[in-house]
C-alpha cells in the first residue's frame, strides 16, 4: 500500500513530449475514450442488428463530439469557473490552450455541460437528416459508459478532481494529505455499474428512448453517491444543504430523466 498511497509522487502527468508540446496522460485517455465509444457503438449495431449504417454513425459521431466539447467547456465556465465574466467578454479565450506564452492545454470541462451540448448536437443532427433521435440516444446509452471509464482514469492520472480527506488504507497522498481516489470510484460506479444496468435492460427494453433515460437516471444516482467522496469544486464548496454543485446538477438530471420516463411509459407523450 505504501507505493500506492504515494503514487502521485512517482508518476508524471506528462506521458511524452512531441515537438516541444507536452502530451498528458489525460489527453491520451480522452482519445481512447472517444475511440472506444465509437468502436462499442459499431459493435452493438452488429450485435443487436440496428438499422444504422457506418457513414451515418461516423457523421453523428463528429456532430456529437463537437457538441460535447463545446458544451463541456462552456458549461464549466458558466457553472464552475471564477472568471466567467472574463470569458464572456473575451469568448476567443475559451479554447486558448496557451497561458503567458506557455502551452498548458484546455483545462476545465463540465460533464453536465457536455450533456447539454450532446443533446443539442443530436437534435440538430436528427433534424438535418430527418431521423429518429431515440434510436441514436439508446445506442449512446450502450456505448458511452465503458468509454467513460477511461475518462475518469484520465482524471486520476492527471491528478485532478481528487477526493475528500480520509483514513482508508487505499487512499492517495496529495500534498501530504490522504484522500479518497474518488476518480476511480466514479470510473466504477458511473462507468461499469451504469453499463451493466443499461446492457441488461436492453434485453427487456419496452420502448425507444428507455435506455438513454435509464442511463441518465442511473448515472445521476451514481454521480450523486460518488460526490460524497469527492472534494467539492474549488471556489464553490458546498452549495445547498451540504451538497456540492455536482450533486445538485445530478438531482436535477435525475428528476428530468424520471419525468420524461414516466410520461413516455404511461403514454402521456408520443415519440
Amino acid at each position: 500500500m505504501e507505493f500506492w498511497q504515494h503514487i502521485y509522487s512517482n508518476f508524471d502527468v506528462v506521458a511524452f513530449s512531441l515537438w516541444g508540446l507536452k502530451v498528458h496522460w489525460y489527453g491520451i485517455m480522452y482519445v481512447i475514450a472517444l475511440l472506444s465509444a465509437l468502436f462499442l457503438a459499431k459493435f452493438f449495431i452488429k450485435k443487436f442488428q440496428l438499422n444504422i449504417n457506418k457513414k451515418y454513425l461516423d457523421s453523428y459521431f463528429i456532430w456529437v463530439e463537437i457538441g460535447v466539447i463545446l458544451g463541456a467547456r462552456v458549461g464549466y465556465i458558466l457553472i464552475y469557473d471564477s472568471n466567467t465574466m472574463y470569458y464572456l467578454s473575451h469568448p476567443w479565450q475559451i479554447f486558448n490552450p496557451y497561458a503567458n506564452g506557455e502551452f498548458v492545454g484546455i483545462r476545465g470541462m463540465s460533464y453536465h455541460g457536455a450533456i447539454v451540448g450532446f443533446l443539442i448536437a443530436t437534435f440538430l443532427f436528427c433534424k438535418k437528416y430527418k431521423s429518429n433521435p431515440w434510436v441514436l440516444l439508446d445506442l449512446v446509452a450502450l456505448s458511452v459508459p465503458l468509454a467513460y471509464v477511461f475518462g475518469r482514469i484520465g482524471n486520476f492520472l492527471n491528478q485532478e478532481l481528487f477526493g475528500r480527506i480520509t483514513n482508508v488504507p487505499w487512499g492517495i497522498y496529495i500534498d501530504g494529505v490522504l484522500r479518497h481516489p474518488s476518480q476511480l470510484y466514479e470510473a466504477f460506479l458511473e462507468g461499469i455499474v451504469v453499463f451493466i444496468v443499461v446492457y441488461l435492460l436492453k434485453f427487456k427494453q419496452s420502448f425507444q428512448g428507455e435506455l438513454i433515460l435509464v442511463y441518465a437516471g442511473t448515472y445521476s444516482l451514481a454521480r450523486f453517491i460518488c460526490e460524497f467522496y469527492r472534494e467539492p469544486d474549488f471556489g464553490l464548496g458546498f452549495v445547498l444543504w451540504g451538497m456540492s454543485m455536482g450533486q445538485i446538477l445530478s438531482l436535477m438530471m435525475f428528476a428530468m430523466a424520471l419525468l420524461v420516463y414516466i410520461c413516455i411509459k404511461f403514454k402521456k407523450v408520443n415519440i
